[in-house]
């Protein structure tokens, strides 16, 4: 696969760093997108270590003026995209977190990076992935973002109140379905995914899995073949109350 090409947003920790491990030890070239370039370049010059074909983007999603330029970056110094991971996300809240006490300001910032943002990554990188003979898109979701798993009280996360966070991520979700429907006829698949509750800095690193266990689902979705899934919510299938692989909306 040394000629596949991948882009994860937030790869300097993390999930997306994890991510980033994986796809390298598949014999991917990753690019590190990343806001700091300190950060994103420490990051990629880790992963060479490990032995790995890396590159840093500078890439923030919420600043259209580098959306561009790294989608320019990437068409000049590789001509085509193989795949995509929308992983960049934040979690906030105010007050004691209820959704009554959640300010529109809160709610603007987490939807202008798990959600704008997901949409100006994608749009800005499409014409480069309908280059690839096998596009793949994955948007790290939530389960917080599930409708069904939300609403079931029986389960760890049910009953507690999403709020913004959980909004954009069904937002997500439901945007996944669009492109999905959209790319239908194409080479291009693209999927939600969730980590399940992960350690990282986003819940001040009170997961309960490893980040390469959570990344684990968008690293298999990256790679999937032409007989797999696209416009589907997808777990690793060893998150018990799950039941299963496939995630309710």
């Amino acid at each position: 696969m040394n000629d596949k090409i991948a882009l994860i947003t937030g790869a300097n920790k993390g999930i997306g760093y994890a991510t980033a491990q994986g796809l390298g030890e598949a014999g991917v070239t990753v690019l590190v997108g990343a806001r700091s370039p300190e950060r994103g370049e420490a990051a990629a010059a880790r992963l060479r270590a490990e032995g790995h074909d890396a590159a840093f983007v500078r890439l923030d999603v919420t600043d259209a003026a580098t959306v561009t330029a790294a989608a320019r970056h990437v068409e000049e110094a590789y001509g085509k995209l193989d795949i995509l991971v929308n992983n960049a996300g934040i979690a906030l809240a105010d007050g004691g977190w209820s959704t009554s006490e959640l300010t529109l300001a809160t709610a603007r910032k987490v939807f202008e990076t798990n959600v704008f943002g997901a949409i100006a990554v994608t749009n800005a990188f499409l014409p480069l992935l309908h280059r690839s003979e096998a596009g793949r898109i994955v948007n790290v979701s939530s389960e917080i973002g599930s409708i069904g798993t939300m609403l079931r009280e029986d389960l760890p996360f049910g009953g507690q109140q999403p709020g913004a966070y959980g909004a954009s991520k069904a937002a997500l979700n439901m945007l996944t379905v669009s492109y999905g429907i959209e790319l239908k006829d194409t080479a291009i698949k693209i999927n939600a995914v969730t980590p399940g509750f992960t350690a990282t800095d986003l819940n001040g690193n009170q997961g309960t899995r490893k980040v390469e266990e959570g990344a684990k689902i968008a690293i298999d979705m990256a790679l999937i073949g032409e007989d797999g899934p696209t416009a589907s919510f997808m777990s690793d299938g060893r998150i018990d109350y799950l039941n299963g692989a496939i995630v309710p909306w």
